[in-house]
């Protein structure tokens, strides 16, 4: 991961930002769903993530949001919203289904008069990961989108495969 594909976050009020620099990737979105699910924990039911630094992303970057916007779904008021992606990131987000789970391109007046507060606020998210956990989510981040839309199971089948037998494989080494 280069010095600029990152993860920074903060709560603002009663939603938590999270915006990605560089590319969002398998190398980056563990954080993603670490510091959501943290804030989860802590109450939070709506999460923005912002893509207006974001290059592209990856399957198992857009997979994580699909699980972290399935999960809010599952609460009363819960909501993912997906600011400023641009063509590029919203197509990619469209062509796997997932514009059913999210608001994509949520141009909320209120949240754009407190960016400049946010953005003060927004502070690295960088947790250590242990390399199993990274194979773990890598595939249970493509099985959430073959959950949101069965075509992505075309797209993903052979993926699916090698990464159910790496789990498998590093799984039986360490027990």
């Amino acid at each position: 991961m280069s010095n600029t594909d990152s993860i920074s976050a903060c709560r603002h009020g009663d939603f938590y930002w999270i915006r990605c620099y560089g590319k969002g990737s398998f190398l980056n979105s563990h954080h993603v769903k670490r510091c959501a699910e943290d804030e989860l924990s802590n109450g939070i039911k709506s999460i923005v993530i912002d893509l207006s630094q974001c290059s592209g992303m990856d399957s198992t970057f857009m997979g994580t949001m699909a699980g972290i916007a399935m999960k809010l779904m599952k609460m009363p008021s819960g909501k993912l919203e997906v600011a400023n992606p641009g063509n590029k990131n919203r197509s990619a987000l469209e062509d796997l289904g997932l514009d059913v789970l999210m608001k994509i391109d949520s141009e909320s007046t209120d949240r754009k008069i407190q960016l400049d507060e946010i953005e003060g606020k927004l502070r690295p998210c960088s947790l250590p990961v242990e390399k199993i956990g990274t194979a773990r989510h890598v595939l249970d981040s493509h099985k959430k989108l073959c959950e949101v839309d069965e075509n992505n199971t075309q797209k993903f089948g052979s993926v699916l495969e090698f990464l159910e037998a790496e789990v498998k494989a590093k799984e039986s080494s360490n027990g």
